[in-house]
């Protein structure tokens, strides 16, 4: 009995350890999920962005370039307070019309230069995004020929 109760004084706080290792592993694990997850969700939403944007200069022609770029980081081309997308800001956003004009040409919206930043304090780092573009060309929406 003796022998017995020595070997459990050796063995005090090893339960205490190997919490600490399978918390730790546990942990990190559901983190690293969470920012891929929120990564992921982020490259959705850009890539949404730039096809709202030139959906916005496709529909409508006669908008300047300061309104497409509201309209991708935004949502609204009057602009806004709060970006769709945490830390997107105008600067981010490139428009290019092409021999744009009625029912020919293209334009092109591309989000640039955009840096994901994770949340966990201990990782603190940020990772560029890969460069988003979308093209579209001109349509005939809303016009009504002159020789109907």
């Amino acid at each position: 009995m003796i022998r017995i109760k020595a070997c459990r004084e050796n063995e005090r706080g090893a339960t205490l350890v190997e919490f600490a290792i399978a918390a730790t592993v546990f942990l990190t694990s559901m983190f690293a999920i969470l920012e891929f997850g929120r990564a992921l969700w982020v490259h959705n939403a850009l890539t949404d962005a730039a096809r709202r944007g030139a959906r916005y200069a496709v529909i409508h022609r006669s908008s300047d370039i300061d309104s497409v770029k509201n309209v991708v980081v935004y949502g609204d081309p009057a602009g806004g307070t709060q970006s769709l997308v945490e830390n997107l800001t105008t600067d981010n956003v490139t428009v290019s019309y092409s021999n744009f004009s009625l029912n020919s040409g293209s334009v092109t919206v591309g989000i640039t230069g955009y840096q994901f930043q994770f949340v966990l304090p201990f990782m603190g780092t940020t990772i560029s995004m890969p460069n988003y573009s979308t093209t579209l060309t001109a349509e005939c929406v809303g016009l009504i020929p002159a020789d109907l």
